[in-house]
Parts: structure tokens; C-alpha cells; sequence
């Protein structure tokens, strides 16, 4: 059993990512273990992240780039539209686990190796994930819980990410938590391993102007799931704070 080799595939849900998105790619290319298929959507962008993504997949047969026509609406929702659209191209492949990745975010070459490995050796492991970092400052979960998956990449089981009916948009957010919420509710063991970390490229909470508008639409989607509105806040300062 410790021997075996899980499948995996990706999906990436991208708009306006061409200052960071190379980096992801580069991340996920230079993998020990390649993903079977790595779907990356570009939702609507006005920049240069569609060329980047081409680019990559005529060099690369397992990248599918899908293209989404552009959108008004600005809400959490819209990531997970985007990643629903993505799974049904993939949905009829053999794989055994999926992950949601994010466009501004890199990692070491054995990432998915070690991910995998995690999914080996507990076959109740539903979703997994890492901390990030942020420069040189790294999510040391004092305002969280390891059982907590952040959304930048949450790697399911194949079998969980069905079972829970996979992502719900939701425009006022907290789609990830609910995620890994729902999974662990139907009994699946969800967990951040601090043994490797990923790099958030963006800084969380500075992305632009809206960030108090992000920040509150964020934390009334974790209240709603229980989520202390005073754990909301310190994060906040957290991320506004270096």
C-alpha cells in the first residue's frame, strides 16, 4: 500500500494573473509527480495571463486552456464557476484526486509528491493542503487550525470531492470553507501538513482598493459557518500588517 501512486489532476481558475501566473506553471511543470490533466481557465482577463496560458499548452499536451467570456460580476462565486467549468472536462478521466489551485502561487519540485504520499497513508484523508507563505512571513496558523485547508490549493480525494457535491458558489463566500466543512461533517479527515508550504505571490489583502469591501464580504461568508467575527478581524490585521 505505501508503494502505490495516486493520480492527480488540476484545475485553475485565472483572471488578470499574468504578473504571477508563470510562476505557477513553472511550479507545476518542474513536478516529480505531473499531474494527468491540468485544466486552467482564463476567466475573462483583460491582460496578458490568456497568452501565457497558450503559450504553456502547445508546449505541454496535459494543460487545457478553457476561455471564459468576460464578466461584470465581482464576487467569490465567480472561482468556483469558473473551477465547475473546468471539472467538466475532466470529469470523465480516471484520476484519483483533484486539486484547486490558484494562479499566483508557487512551490518546491516534490509538492505534489509529498500531497499524495498524505493521501496514501490515510485512505479517510478527504482534502489536504499546506500553509503559505507571504515573503518571508508564513501562515502559522495561530488565528486557525491544521484540520482548516486554505483555499490556494486544496488537493480532495476524488471520492470526497463527489460526495460533498464539490464547489458551491456562493457570491458572499467562504466556498473553500464550505468545502472542507462539508467533507469533514461526512466524516472525511481534512488537514494542513506544515511540513512543506506554498508561496503566495499576491499578498493577501493588498490586491487593490477593495480590500475592505473583500474583507468584510469574507468575513460575513466565514460567520456564516461559524467562524468567529473576532478570528476574522485579527487575520485582517494580520494580513494588512508588514
Amino acid at each position: 500500500m505505501t508503494e502505490k501512486t495516486l493520480s492527480y489532476v488540476l484545475i485553475t481558475a485565472a483572471k488578470n494573473e499574468a504578473q504571477f501566473i508563470e510562476k505557477t506553471i513553472n511550479s507545476v511543470v518542474n513536478q516529480t509527480v505531473l499531474p494527468l490533466r491540468w485544466v486552467i481557465i482564463n476567466d475573462g482577463s483583460t491582460d496578458n495571463t490568456g497568452k501565457i496560458i497558450e503559450q504553456y499548452a502547445r508546449k505541454y499536451e496535459w494543460i487545457e486552456p478553457i476561455v471564459l467570456p468576460g464578466s461584470r460580476e465581482r464576487h467569490f462565486g465567480r472561482k468556483a464557476i469558473a473551477f465547475n467549468k473546468g471539472y467538466e472536462r475532466i470529469k470523465t478521466l480516471d484520476f484519483d484526486l483533484i486539486g484547486n489551485l490558484d494562479a499566483d502561487i508557487s512551490f518546491d519540485k516534490d509538492y505534489f509528491a509529498f500531497l499524495i504520499s498524505r493521501f496514501v497513508a490515510n485512505p479517510k484523508l478527504g482534502v489536504a493542503g499546506t500553509p503559505f507563505r507571504e515573503g518571508s512571513r508564513q501562515y502559522d496558523y495561530r488565528f486557525s487550525r491544521k484540520e482548516h485547508v486554505s483555499g490556494a490549493c486544496q488537493l480532495f480525494r476524488r471520492e470526497c470531492f463527489e460526495e460533498i457535491g464539490g464547489y458551491i458558489p456562493r457570491k458572499e463566500g467562504g466556498v473553500d470553507l464550505a468545502a472542507v466543512l462539508t467533507a469533514r461533517m461526512r466524516g472525511w479527515v481534512t488537514e494542513t501538513f506544515t511540513e512543506k508550504y506554498c508561496v503566495h505571490n499576491r499578498p493577501m489583502g493588498k490586491a487593490g482598493p477593495n480590500f475592505i469591501k473583500y474583507t468584510f464580504r469574507s468575513g460575513y461568508g466565514d460567520y456564516q459557518f461559524g467562524v468567529h467575527p473576532l478570528w476574522q478581524f485579527m487575520r485582517s490585521i494580520y494580513q494588512m500588517s508588514g
